[in-house]
C-alpha cells in the first residue's frame, strides 16, 4: 500500500496544540510561519512518499551486505535515493544557514523525520545519525573542527555515527576499553571494538565521520575519565578532502530482527587517526548532546511505526471481507472494519498515534523555544520542560510503537503473520527503539532520579498545573500526583530500590496523562472551528472523535498503574 504522509494531522498539531505558530515571532525565525512550514512539509512528504518509501519491502527483504574487504553494500535503490536526498536538502533543513542548513526551526525535522521514518526506518537512521553528530560538533567542536566537518555533513555529502557500545560497555558506557594515545603532532591513535554502530559502513557517502568515545593512559576509570574523538573514515588532506583511509575496519553486519536496510556494524579500530573535540575527560557531555538529540528522535520512531501499521492495517480492515457483521443491512459477509473488535483495534491504534505525535511536537517546539525564544526566562523553563518531557517522549512512545505495529498485526489475523503482507515488517522495526539510546528502564530512572527533581520540583509540578488548568483534574491525574508524592517520599527516604522499582510504570502514567492533555487541548481547538464554521467538518469531527476515545478507553487504566508504582521492591527477587 502507498505510504499517504499525514499532512492534514500533522499540520492540525503543529498549529493548535504544539505551539508552533509562535515560533515566527521570535527572531531569526521570522520565515518559519505556519504557512511555509506547511509548504515544507507538503513538498518533503512528496518527496518521502515517491522517494524513500518504495525502498521499504526492498530493504526489508534485501537487507545491507558485507563483502570480504569490509565494505558495505546498502539494498538496491538506496544510493541513488540517497543522493536524490542530498540534492532535496531535507537533512539539514533545521540547521543554520551559516553552516549550510535551512535555518528552520527544529519542530520542522522532526516532522520530516516522522514522514521519512514512517516510509522507511531503516533508510531514515543514516540521516538520524548525522543529525546527532552535527548537534555535537556543533555545540563543542572548535571553530576549525565545525568549518572542517560541518558543511559536508549538514548537506549530507558525508555521513556521521556514534560510537559508543563496546562488547562489555553497553548501557554501562564507563566499562569501555577502547583507548586514545596522544601523538606529537597533537592527534591521537584510537584502538578498540565498537558494536551496533549504525551506518558504521555503507556506499551512500564520500566519507564517514566516526565520533568515537575512548580513555587516554592516564584517565581515571569510569564515565569521568571519558574523551570523546573525530576519526574519519578516511582522514582528510591539505584541502579539506578525503584522503588516506583511515584505519577503521567494518568487521561484520550484524543480522537483526529489523531495519534491514540499515547497517549495524562492528568497527575495529586498529590505531586510528583520531581528532580530540573540546578537552580530554569531557566525552560524556558531549555525547549526551547527541545522545539527548537522537532520544526525541528515537520516541519519533515508535509514532512513525504505529503510523505505518495503522494505515496499513486500515485499508486492509476495508478490503477484506469476512463473517456478517452484527446489525449489517448487506446481505452475506462484511468489510471487517464493520466489527467492533476491529473497530476498537484501529481505534486504539489511531488514538495512540495521535497522541503520540501530539507529545513529541509539543516537546520539539520546547527545543525551539529552548533555543530562540527572546526571552532568558521562557528559554531557561522551556530547556526544564524538555529535558523533563524527553525521557517520555522516547520511552512512552517507543513501547506503544511496538504495542501498536503489534495490533497492526492483529488486524490482518493469520495474514498479518506473513511477511508478504508488510504488517509483520512494522513490528520488528519497532523492537529496537525501546533498546537504543538508552533502554526503557534507563529513560524511567532518568526521569524519577534527575528529572522529577529539577528546579527543586517546580518543573514537574508546574507542568501538572498546566494539565489540571486545561484538562480537568482527571483521576488518572490525580492517580499520576499521587504515585509522584510516593517516589518522592522514597526517593528522600533512601528508599531508592523502592522508588526504583515503581519508575517504569510511573513512567507510563506520566506518559498516559500527558497524552490526553494534549489530546484535549487538540479537540477543544477542533470544537472552536466547527463553532465558527471554518476547516474541515469531518476531519474536526474526528479529532474530537480521537480525544473522546482515549478518556474513556485508554486514560483509565492509567489510574490502575497506581498500585504497581507503590509496591516497591520487595519480593521481586523471590519470584526468580
Amino acid at each position: 500500500m502507498p505510504y499517504r504522509p499525514p499532512l492534514e494531522e500533522m499540520q492540525f498539531v503543529l498549529e493548535h496544540v504544539a505551539g508552533a505558530g509562535e515560533i515566527s515571532s521570535w527572531p531569526g525565525l521570522e520565515h518559519a510561519d505556519l504557512g511555509t512550514m506547511a509548504g515544507l512539509l507538503e513538498e518533503a512528504g512528496r518527496f518521502v512518499a515517491e522517494v524513500i518509501a518504495p525502498l521499504q519491502r526492498v530493504g526489508d527483504e534485501q537487507p545491507a551486505t558485507r563483502h570480504d574487504d569490509g565494505s558495505v553494500t546498502t539494498p538496491p535503490g538506496t544510493p541513488e535515493a540517497y543522493a536524490k536526498f542530498v540534492d532535496s536538502g531535507w537533512g539539514g533543513i533545521s540547521f543554520p544557514e551559516a553552516i549550510g542548513g535551512g535555518g528552520f526551526p527544529w519542530i520542522t525535522t522532526i516532522a520530516i523525520q516522522e514522514m521519512l521514518s514512517t516510509a522507511n526506518m531503516g533508510f531514515s537512521l543514516c540521516p538520524l545519525l548525522t543529525q546527532g553528530a552535527i548537534e555535537l560538533l556543533w555545540h563543542h567542536g572548535s571553530p576549525e573542527q565545525q568549518v572542517t566537518y560541518l558543511p559536508k555533513m549538514v548537506s549530507g555529502e558525508w555521513t556521521g555515527t556514534m560510537n559508543l557500545t563496546e562488547p562489555d560497555a553497553g548501557s554501562d558506557v564507563g566499562a569501555l576499553r577502547t583507548k586514545a594515545v596522544k601523538q606529537d603532532d597533537g592527534t591521537y591513535k584510537i584502538s578498540g571494538t565498537k558494536i551496533f554502530i549504525t551506518y558504521g559502513e555503507h556506499d551512500l557517502a564520500d566519507n564517514i565521520v566516526h565520533l568515537v568515545l575512548a580513555r587516554t593512559p592516564e584517565a581515571p576509570a569510569g564515565t569521568k575519565g571519558i574523551s570523546v574523538f573525530i576519526v574519519p573514515k578516511f582522514v582528510l588532506d591539505a584541502n579539506g578532502n578525503p584522503g588516506e583511509r583511515n584505519r577503521v575496519e567494518c568487521l561484520k553486519i550484524e543480522h537483526k530482527a529489523g531495519i534491514h536496510a540499515s547497517p549495524t556494524a562492528v568497527l575495529e579500530f586498529d590505531e586510528a587517526t583520531g581528532f580530540l573535540i573540546g578537552e580530554e575527560q569531557t566525552g560524556m557531555r558531549s555525547m549526551f548532546t547527541m545522545m539527548n538529540n537522537a532520544r526525541l528522535s528515537v520516541g519519533l520512531q515508535g509514532l512513525s511505526v504505529a503510523e505505518g501499521a495503522r494505515q496499513l492495517a486500515l485499508q486492509y480492515a476495508h478490503d477484506r471481507i469476512q463473517s456478517r457483521a452484527v446489525g449489517s443491512s448487506e446481505p452475506g459477509p462484511s468489510p471487517i472494519i464493520e466489527h467492533p473488535d476491529v473497530k476498537l483495534m484501529l481505534a486504539t491504534m489511531t488514538a495512540g498515534v495521535e497522541a503520540m505525535r501530539s507529545l513529541l511536537y509539543f516537546d520539539a517546539v520546547q527545543v525551539d523555544r529552548a533555543a530562540s525564544h527572546p526571552d532568558e526566562a521562557e528559554r531557561r523553563a522551556a530547556n526544564d520542560l524538555s529535558a523533563l518531557l524527553t525521557p517520555i517522549c522516547k520511552a512512552w512512545s517507543t513501547d506503544l510503537g511496538v504495542e501498536l505495529s503489534s495490533l497492526g498485526i492483529q488486524v490482518h489475523g493469520g495474514m498479518g503473520y506473513i511477511e508478504e503482507t508488510g504488517a509483520a515488517q512494522y513490528w520488528r522495526d519497532s523492537r529496537i527503539a525501546p533498546i537504543y539510546e538508552g533502554t526503557n528502564g534507563i529513560q524511567a530512572i532518568d526521569l524519577l532520579l534527575r528529572k522529577l527533581p529539577l528546579g527543586g520540583g517546580a518543573v514537574v509540578d508546574d507542568l501538572f498545573a498546566q494539565v489540571e488548568k486545561e484538562a480537568g483534574d482527571t483521576p488518572a491525574l490525580a492517580a499520576t500526583r499521587n504515585a509522584l508524592g510516593y517516589l518522592r517520599a522514597a526517593t528522600t527516604e533512601g528508599r531508592v530500590l523502592d522508588a526504583l522499582a515503581g519508575a517504569t510504570p510511573f513512567l507510563r502514567m506520566f506518559g498516559n496523562v500527558l497524552g490526553d492533555w494534549l489530546l484535549q487541548r487538540g479537540a477543544n481547538a477542533a470544537r472552536s472551528l466547527l463553532d465558527a464554521g471554518t476547516g474541515d467538518a469531518e476531519f474536526l469531527k474526528r479529532r474530537v472523535a480521537v480525544a473522546d476515545f482515549f478518556r474513556t478507553r485508554i486514560l483509565p487504566t492509567t489510574v490502575g498503574l497506581e498500585p504497581v508504582v507503590g509496591v516497591g521492591h520487595d519480593g521481586l527477587a523471590e519470584v526468580f
